[in-house]
């Protein structure tokens, strides 16, 4: 009889395996990868532009109409269109001992800062009119301000300056002619303010403070000041400058007398020193390009120099395009499989799977399928950003989908559907369905289909150079092929193996991101912690903020009612083998979300503490979005790199593919075979199959074409179009389920009175296009019940299309 093995050696023996598996998988992460140089992955071009033949005044830098002005006394200067000489440009005489010291820019006009000597009173706007430097009629300040700066910050100009007693004030004023000075707060800092600027959502405030380094304070949106990292030096004044989405650009004079750029990124509070330094003391400085220009004291006037900032891009290696083409070739391979093997495919083997589908497969479609190259990308960058306040959704969501699991699921399951809109031509009318389904299409092709194609491949492009119509080409075409030929069986299949790869290459970036960062995992959490970077919920009831309440909300309208609607989703739950494992799928779909969710928005947390240790390895012209992107091409080994864009592709077709799949099952169920006399199931797979091909084309042409014009425009508009659209039939559907009251005439009034009245809520841009879907869905469901009191109630049987008990007469009924 064996002996136990006591605690303490069991212990030892753990640790060891553990020692053993955490040296292999270093081993394994650091292989080819070597150590992350602590170099910057910027590089910074510099020169001299022209010199000007008297010395320019401080702050006598500034744009004026899109022109580079010099400012020296009653003397002024524009920059040639080509950078290469100064033209004098007249200019009004000042009053003697006046002088601008700041200037600020808002809806194209430049304001200067103006007083006597270093007390300010009055803003300046200023225009550039034939030839000339026009001062308009100036602002006066609410009171003069000693030392005094001024930025534009969310439509406004903000000025902050000591009153008579020193003491530090900041005002607000609009950018209108007819707009007042706002007192805001008191300033709890102390100093001499050297520059202020606007960047992501907060204002910053550099502050001048006697024997000690200059001080970086920031103005919150809830108008609390926070005092940030130190430069630890002396920031010339009216240097700062906003630098893409996260940083700022300065100029910071050191210890030992010399000036460098540094920039400061605002999410990790890491300051980077670029490598060119400042020659002379500038005795101004203004933005130029990515970078700054700046005028240094020369023997006969100012010379000139600027620093401008340019970022590279990290090519794919011959080994990351090798991981790359064997996942595509995989993927067309599973759907070639299934085209062998159900060559002689019924409607219901290429719609549903012929419902042989395993509940933990359907699962993992689900979520293969609600989780796209958007949230793969967006949603590290979202935790990077802040913190995992929108990890309260999915939390939420697993409630709202045991509700799904346990009410809707099965009974839609029980009816055998493969179209979901069948249901509103049971429940209500032929006509309902027709209409709903052909919506579908239309939302799904203009809001989701062309939107998952075209931002990663963007994404991929900004990092990696490789051209966004490539990557919308390889992910489209391979993905109509397989989703095509190889039908619903190829499409969640693939799935299960997509989630894999979309897995696998997460947590790597994870491990990886831990090792580079040489702590154990309590001391990074705690560090994140403390800035509260894993913040998860929000009890407030404020409702501009991500809070539990506003998530509840969500979940109710996005996940509950919404879901029956939903093709794409409810298409896996019916291909499972019957009613219980139909609910099961949803299950896993639901046990698969939560720790889904810590992974990704664990990779933001992890990109944070890496980048808040490298800051160098940013790039400040790229926005935040970029930032795992970043990662994967820059850090990772090759190969690995590889692995994770395969992943981003995975994220992408596995959407795409359950789109397709969906939207020909919807022309062929809803359409050929209700519209064409004796259809026949091996034309109906033909026309969902050619379906399929043009539904994917079209995708891919829109994505084209988005790839030309104004991404946010258009991704705004899909937005809407989504809300404004598809939240009457979502309505459709809870009076159809949760009501035995509703009828056909009731429900098209409540669908058509959603529709037109949050239209008109469109037009007016009464509030967020993110609540068109909640608006119009309540609406539907009010209008709807009441119109449907004024038509008799239903006399068809319901026995099965709610989710109430059967009356006895339909219980008894056959």
């Amino acid at each position: 009889m064996l002996k136990p093995v006591p605690f303490a050696s069991f212990s030892s023996v753990l640790r060891r395996c553990a020692r053993s598996v955490r040296l292999l998988a270093a081993a394994v992460l650091l292989t080819g990868s070597g150590a992350v140089a602590a170099e910057s992955l910027t590089t910074v071009s510099s020169g001299n532009l022209p010199a000007l033949p008297a010395q320019i005044a401080p702050a006598g830098l500034v744009h004026v109409d899109g022109r580079l002005v010099a400012l020296s006394g009653d003397q002024a200067w524009t920059l040639s269109a080509d950078n290469t000489a100064w033209e004098p440009v007249r200019m009004p005489a000042m009053a003697p001992g006046r002088a601008f010291t700041a200037s600020a820019g808002i809806a194209g006009r430049t304001y200067l800062l103006e007083g006597p000597g270093a007390l300010s009173d009055a803003l300046q706007p200023v225009t550039l009119r034939a030839g000339a430097l026009v001062l308009d009629s100036p602002v006066p300040l609410p009171q003069r301000m000693g030392n005094a700066q001024v930025a534009a910050f969310n439509d406004g100009l903000f000025v902050i300056g000591s009153d008579t007693t020193g003491t530090l004030q900041l005002y607000r004023r609009g950018a209108t002619a007819a707009a007042a000075w706002q007192h805001l707060e008191q300033v709890p800092a102390s100093g001499v303010p050297r520059a202020m600027q606007a960047q992501k959502g907060a204002l910053y405030l550099a502050m001048g403070v006697a024997g000690q380094p200059d001080q970086l304070w920031r103005r919150n949106a809830d108008a609390s000041w926070q005092q940030v990292a130190s430069p630890d030096g002396t920031i010339v004044a009216g240097s700062m400058r906003a630098l893409g989405q996260a940083h700022l650009l300065m100029l910071v004079k050191d210890g030992s007398g010399v000036t460098h750029a540094r920039t400061f990124h605002t999410i990790t509070d890491a300051w980077t020193t670029l490598e060119t330094p400042v020659a002379a003391d500038p005795q101004a400085v203004t933005a130029w390009g990515n970078g700054l220009a700046w005028a240094t004291a020369g023997a006969t006037g100012s010379q000139l120099q600027y620093a401008e900032m340019q970022g590279g891009k990290h090519l794919l290696r011959w080994l990351d395009w090798t991981v790359i083409g064997i996942y595509l070739l995989a993927m067309l391979g599973m759907g070639f499989y299934f085209y062998l093997k159900d060559q002689n495919a019924s409607t219901a083997d290429f719609f549903v799977g012929g419902r042989s589908i395993p509940f933990w497969a359907a699962g993992i479609s689900l979520y293969a399928t609600n989780t796209s190259s958007i949230s793969f990308i967006a949603i590290p960058a979202k935790a990077f950003d802040t913190n995992w306040q929108y990890l309260t959704n999915n939390l939420i969501a697993v409630v709202g989908l045991m509700f799904v699991a346990v009410w809707i699921v099965p009974l839609l399951r029980r009816l055998d559907l493969m179209s979901v809109f069948s249901y509103l031509e049971t429940r209500f009318h032929p006509a309902i369905r027709m209409l709903s389904s052909a919506l579908c299409i239309v939302m799904q092709i203009g809001s989701r289909m062309s939107v998952i194609l075209f931002l990663p491949a963007l994404a991929i492009s900004t990092i990696t150079g490789v051209d966004v119509v490539w990557s919308i080409m390889l992910m489209g075409v391979f993905t109509i092929i397989y989703s095509t030929v190889g039908g619903s069986k190829a499409v969640i299949w693939t799935d299960v193996v997509q989630v894999i790869v979309m897995f696998g290459g997460a947590l790597f970036a994870i491990g990886f991101i831990f090792l580079q960062t040489g702590g154990d995992m309590p001391q990074l959490l705690s560090a994140a912690a403390a800035e509260d970077k894993t913040k998860l919920f929000d009890f407030s009831f404020d409702l501009t903020k991500a809070t539990v309440w506003g998530f509840i909300f969500l979940v109710v309208f996005d996940v509950v009612l919404t879901f029956p609607k939903d093709q794409v989703l409810m298409q896996r739950t019916l291909s499972t083998r019957s009613d219980k494992e139909a609910g099961r799928s949803i299950w896993a779909f639901a046990a698969i979300m939560i720790p889904g969710g810590f992974v990704f928005y664990g990779i933001g947390t992890a990109l944070w503490m890496y980048y808040r240790n490298n800051p160098e390895r940013l790039n400040p012209l790229l926005p935040i979005d970029a930032t795992f992107p970043l990662f994967i091409a820059a850090e990772l080994p090759a190969g690995v790199t590889g692995l994770i864009i395969a992943g981003i592709f995975a994220a992408a077709m596995s959407t795409l593919s359950s789109i397709i799949n969906s939207i020909s099952t919807l022309v062929s169920v809803d359409f050929y075979q209700k519209l064409v006399k004796n259809p026949n199931d091996k034309t109906a797979v033909r026309v969902a199959e050619w379906s399929g091909v043009g539904v994917g084309l079209i995708g891919i042409g829109i994505a084209l074409v988005m790839s030309r014009y104004d991404i946010h425009s258009l991704f705004d508009v899909s937005i809407e179009l989504a809300g404004l659209l598809g939240g009457g039939f979502a309505g459709a559907y809870t009076l159809g389920m949760f009501t035995r009251r509703a009828n056909a005439q009731g429900v098209a009034i409540g669908v058509a009175g959603s529709v037109l009245i949050t239209l008109v809520c469109w037009s007016m841009d009464l509030v967020h296009p993110y609540f068109y879907l909640a608006i119009s869905i309540l609406l539907c469901i009010v209008i709807g019940y009441v119109a449907s009191l004024f038509f008799p109630a239903p006399t068809r049987s319901l026995k099965g299309l709610t989710i109430y008990s059967d009356t006895p007469a339909e219980a008894a009924a056959p």
